[in-house]
């Protein structure tokens, strides 16, 4: 990691177009989409013989090491997200956040800190951001400038582009281990007791519904693993959510995704219809990754159907706050105000009815 850290520092923003220059004859002289069907070791050999080359045409003088930061660079602009890969591979880093093309910060232990990763223009990092949310259907654009994705390991992305963001386009990245952390790690760390660990363990045993509460980054979806672990094997678990994160181990999971609107602003799903689709599947257990909006009175609804020990997450600074929290947003459901309400008593319930008197 120390090298891949120096050799990073080497290929400072003056060798950016040479690394530009190169992959550009890379993609002229190579088909890259047959190349990369090819097993990842031969393949890697291959593209790493060939840049080596073109390196050598160039006729920049460079030293041994300077070489292989170089060729290292272009490999990781074909095979992976091209300046970002070295922080994705480093284990301690928690979040990376890139402000703007020439500004990169990474948080470690709880700590930000200034990195000398740049990309050579906002163009460049384009490039990278739609490589990375087209990996999962979504699209970033003008007419829809932010968007949630996902990493293949499963961290968190979040883009917002111009005109929305003033400066050029953002990208966060919140990491998720390959392994989430356990009930035993969390145990480890001092998260919690081994008497509230089979107090929770019970809750959900017992077919408890379960709200977990917290702020930005406090471990809430990391909890929800684990207690998600501890539903039995014989049991049909449906998950919902914005951008698919939860890590279920159990072999009967179905796993819903919502979906952004289309260019012409149609098709988009919402955690809501899921919620409302789920119900139609025969869940024995209905987990939400976070409830934020209306789907907060579906899942009301369904906890109180049939379908309790469902758990789900939701932002809020305490418990009671978080139960203010899903009153609110129950309130703000929209219930089809199209459609007259049968019911003409004199005093209508705010909550269940929506017409007119």
């Amino acid at each position: 990691m120390e090298r891949r850290d120096r050799a990073s520092q080497i290929l400072s923003k003056g060798a950016q177009d040479l690394k530009t220059s190169i992959h550009r004859d890379l993609i002229k002289r190579l088909d890259l989409d047959k190349l990369m069907r090819l097993p990842d070791g031969r393949s890697r050999q291959q593209l790493l013989g060939v840049i080596h080359e073109l390196i050598g045409q160039q006729e920049v003088p460079l030293s041994a090491l300077e070489c292989d930061a170089l060729a290292r660079e272009v490999m990781d602009e074909v095979f992976g997200f091209g300046p970002l890969e070295p922080l994705l591979q480093d284990p301690t880093v928690n979040d990376i956040l890139v402000n703007t093309y020439q500004t990169v910060y990474v948080e470690r232990n709880g700590v930000l800190e200034e990195t000398k990763v740049v990309f050579k223009d906002n163009v460049h990092l384009m490039h990278i951001i739609d490589k990375i949310v087209s990996g999962v259907g979504r699209r970033v654009d003008e007419s829809s400038p932010m968007v949630d994705a996902r990493l293949p390991d499963g961290s968190r992305v979040n883009v917002i582009i111009p005109p929305l963001a003033v400066d050029g386009p953002i990208l966060s990245i919140r990491r998720f281990g390959s392994s989430p952390l356990t009930a035993e790690d969390l145990l480890a760390k001092g998260a919690y007791t081994v008497e509230m660990l089979e107090v929770m363990k019970k809750a959900v045993q017992a077919r408890l519904n379960i709200v977990v509460s917290g702020g930005t980054g406090a471990g809430k979806t990391t909890l929800l693993n684990v207690l998600s672990g501890f539903i039995s094997e014989r049991e049909r678990i449906v998950t919902i959510e914005d951008s698919a994160e939860l890590q279920l181990k159990q072999r009967h999971v179905v796993r819903l995704e919502c979906r952004p609107a289309s260019v012409e602003g149609k098709g988009a799903v919402h955690q809501r219809d899921l919620v409302i689709n789920a119900l139609r599947m025969r869940p024995d257990r209905i987990v939400i990754g976070e409830v934020r909006g209306g789907e907060a009175l579906d899942m009301l609804q369904a906890m109180n159907t049939g379908h309790d020990g469902s758990v789900t997450t939701i932002h809020a600074n305490s418990p009671r706050d978080a139960l203010s929290r899903i009153e609110t947003m129950a309130l703000m459901a929209n219930l089809s105000p199209r459609r007259p309400c049968a019911s003409r008593s004199p005093r209508p319930s705010r909550l269940l009815c929506r017409c007119r008197a």
